[in-house]
């Protein structure tokens, strides 16, 4: 049984002896990179500097939320608007394996800009035991390349601390609840954000397209299990697809995109089954986001795959 209290009292000291000076985190705002940056930052103090880097693939609202959240718990943060070089290193992209190492490489190059400027020489993730093994590596098959595993470029200078590793989401949480994080309960949220959410080219109209998609849905659940329609998902989002379909508005022909509606439940994200959503809050999702995104989505499909065969995302 794991025990969160434990499992700090051992990992401060650890780091302690492994980190000598300054650090850097990408602190996300999620739960993994959040418990990551309050256990360091136990440890070493004012010495771990927290980045929070708006990539122009978050969800709605994402950034400002997530600083406030950020701060509140007393972390040494800086903000880095990053969205331009993003959109410019992801233009053409279609391929997902090399969405996810430019942005991993992307990420890391800010973060060895500021570990200079912080004269910091160690980089701390929140990387936990499904991104490694489903990265691949000995006699793993690749899956997907985690951003802040296979994503990693060769010729990074910064030293890797990653104090969650051998840790899954479950106990992760628990460790969150231990440490009194507001975003334990968060739904898992994947480090190259939106870019794989848009299956094919990432463009910034696609992107938004995908921002107010993944709001509703979040939102027409999360009011569900709150009114007790239904049990809450694991991880719910929804997915442009690289698919247009010919659709009526009023008397008009529309030629449009389609969106698909994921929800799974899982433990630890290894294993998925696909949620059933009740039928009337699928309606209310693909009625919100028809309306809301008329003139660019006229088709709404729900994915019912379990993981296996599929994966929880869709890049």
């Amino acid at each position: 049984m794991f025990n969160p209290e434990k499992f700090v009292k051992e990992k401060i000291p650890e780091i302690k002896k492994m980190v000598k000076g300054k650090a850097v985190i990408a602190a996300s705002g999620g739960v993994d990179s959040t418990v990551a940056a309050v256990i360091v930052t136990k440890a070493v103090r004012e010495n771990l500097v927290s980045v929070f880097v708006d990539t122009g693939y978050m969800r709605k609202n994402e950034p400002e939320t997530a600083k406030k959240m950020l701060r509140k718990l007393g972390l040494n943060l800086r903000f880095v608007d990053a969205k331009k070089e993003f959109y410019s290193a992801l233009k053409c992209v279609i391929d997902p394996e090399k969405k996810r190492k430019i942005i991993g490489e992307n990420f890391i190059r800010i973060f060895e800009g500021i570990a200079k400027q912080e004269k910091a020489g160690y980089l701390v993730q929140g990387t936990i035991a499904p991104d490694w093994i489903e990265s691949g590596g000995a006699l793993r098959d690749t899956i997907k390349s985690h951003h802040n595993v296979g994503g990693l470029p060769e010729d990074m200078k910064l030293k890797l601390v990653e104090p969650l590793r051998d840790l899954y989401k479950d106990e992760v949480r628990k460790l969150a609840r231990y440490l009194k994080i507001s975003v334990s309960e968060k739904q898992p949220y994947p480090g190259p954000g939106l870019a794989i959410r848009v299956i094919g080219e990432a463009t910034p109209e696609a992107t938004d397209i995908i921002r107010e998609a993944c709001a509703i849905v979040e939102g027409e659940i999360e009011n569900a299990v709150k009114n007790k329609k239904m049990e809450k998902p694991w991880q719910y989002f929804a997915v442009l697809l690289p698919v247009k379909s010919v659709g009526v508005h009023g008397d008009v022909r529309t030629h449009s995109n389609t969106i698909a509606v994921r929800a799974v439940h899982s433990i630890d994200g290894m294993t998925a089954a696909y949620s059933k959503i009740p039928h009337d809050v699928l309606e209310k999702i693909s009625i919100r986001i028809t309306n809301t995104l008329k003139d660019k989505v006229n088709r709404v499909v729900y994915d019912v795959t379990n993981k296996p065969p599929g994966t929880i995302e869709w890049e």
